[in-house]
């Protein structure tokens, strides 16, 4: 009797313990993944550094002016351009249609960064290696359109130095259900492996202005 008695509370004292080593287990799992992707010093260096609205709109403005000269000398839709300011946090609008002949901001969405561009400072780095996982900044032309892994997508054509194996790296315009429909800041959003990937209601958006267009239109990503 006393030996089955013995067993059963060895039994449950090894229970009690992986118990207790898979709460220990499970709650460093949580904290882990929150240090890794949800650490203070990231978002303390998100809102130091968020524009205001007025901000945003000077910089678009200004981007879109030097845009004009390119787009006349390259033979690109003199109507629109899109923009993208990796400047904001990814959890708000920061890809733009810009309207050309009216010098007006027309329709903006969330869009993404590459996973690469991540680093522990919070600010994001660049790059145009192949397996960087970077964003890549410069100017792209729109190219033809295909059916890939994430459905329709657009070829980007890198114009400078700092994107010029956009094509190599297959680094393309596409929609992804994981991109929100709108702003979730102080929240972040999914990342790429270097594509600027947008909601596929803000891709219906962009696709409308491709199709009506008769020249391609300008990308610019821009810090």
């Amino acid at each position: 009797m006393r030996h089955k008695n013995h067993i059963n509370s060895v039994r449950k004292a090894i229970v009690l313990a992986t118990g207790l080593f898979l709460t220990i287990s499970v709650c460093g799992y949580i904290t882990g993944f929150k240090s890794d992707f949800f650490s203070e010093p990231k978002a303390r260096a998100a809102e130091e550094h968020l524009m205001s609205s007025s901000e945003v709109m000077g910089r678009l403005k200004e981007k879109a002016g030097l845009a004009k000269d390119y787009i006349y000398e390259n033979g690109f839709d003199v109507s629109y351009c899109f923009m993208i300011d990796m400047r904001l946090p990814s959890g708000k609008n920061r890809f733009f249609v810009y309207n050309l002949l009216k010098d007006s901001l027309e329709a903006a969405g969330l869009v993404t960064h590459g996973k690469g561009s991540e680093n522990e400072s919070g600010t994001l780095v660049f790059s145009n290696a192949p397996n960087s996982n970077c964003t890549s900044l410069g100017r792209y032309k729109i190219g033809s359109s295909y059916n890939g892994n994430f459905g329709l997508s657009y070829k980007l054509l890198g114009m400078d130095k700092t994107n010029s194996r956009a094509l190599d790296r297959a680094v393309v315009l596409h929609s992804y259900l994981g991109v929100p429909k709108e702003e979730v800041y102080p929240a972040s959003i999914c990342l790429s492996e270097g594509c600027p990937a947008v909601s596929p209601a803000f891709f219906a958006q962009l696709k409308a202005y491709m199709d009506e267009s008769q020249e391609p239109i300008l990308l610019w990503i821009y810090y």
